[in-house]
């Protein structure tokens, strides 16, 4: 399996192209503020041809390019229904410093939208990915999960889960009630080998945060909104 990803914009989310391997059709993952010309980069240089965006949950730092990136490439983006709202609405989901970082940005969504729900396996550009329902950083927040050739798991883990935090549950629609469900249920239910790579930060393993993530291990009270608050992880 080929996987290019990189950060992008402002917010540093992390943006990935993934595809059975080189010279053949690819998905990309939250392609976000100035990800087109990355996007485009990787696709020329490992002559990738895209067949769907993907998107984790509907915050800005995540969808910026969205619209153009499907558009100009004619296919379609895949959205849980609860954030599709944000593709036209994004400041709604927004922390009063990302709002005013982008100034009232007006979108659009692309001219064709797709909804994915808990459970449904997507089969793209030759993989086959699992959709997680991970609400708790947002009401739609959605995993990926998909093998590898070798017999290992990749978990797109979106704002869901980083190296050491999780996603902050603070902004609208967000829950700690429901991000503690997700956790449990969700994440730490998973083998300690699956690799994630999450929106913000770098790669880690269900492993290593299963023993290290403050959030994970009980060092950070989740049912402790105060606690939760001060710990809080990565977005916008």
């Amino acid at each position: 399996m080929l996987v290019v990803g990189f950060p992008t914009g402002a917010f540093q989310a992390n943006c990935f192209l993934v595809a059975p391997e080189e010279g053949g059709q690819c998905v990309i993952i939250d392609p976000g503020q100035d990800a087109e010309e990355p996007i485009a980069e990787a696709l020329r240089k490992h002559r990738l041809s895209p067949v769907a965006v993907l998107l984790t949950h509907g915050h800005l730092d995540h969808t910026y390019s969205v619209t153009p990136v499907c558009d100009g490439n004619d296919v379609p983006a895949w959205i849980h229904p609860d954030d599709r709202y944000m593709l036209t609405d994004p400041m709604r989901g927004m922390s009063r410093e990302a709002a005013a970082f982008f100034g009232g940005l007006q979108m659009r969504e692309p001219r064709e939208v797709k909804e994915m729900t808990d459970g449904v396996e997507l089969d793209l550009a030759g993989l086959k990915m699992t959709v997680d329902h991970t609400p708790g950083h947002t009401e739609g927040s959605v995993t990926f999960r998909s093998a590898t050739d070798e017999g290992g798991l990749l978990l797109f883990a979106g704002d869901t889960l980083f190296a050491g935090s999780i996603g902050r549950t603070d902004l609208p629609g967000g829950s700690m009630d429901r991000m503690t469900a997700s956790l449990r249920t969700k994440i730490l239910t998973l083998d300690d080998e699956t690799v994630v790579l999450p929106g913000h930060g770098p790669t880690t393993t269900i492993g290593r945060e299963r023993v290290s993530n403050p959030f994970l291990t009980g060092m950070i009270d989740l049912t402790d909104p105060a606690s939760a608050h001060r710990g809080r992880g990565r977005g916008i």
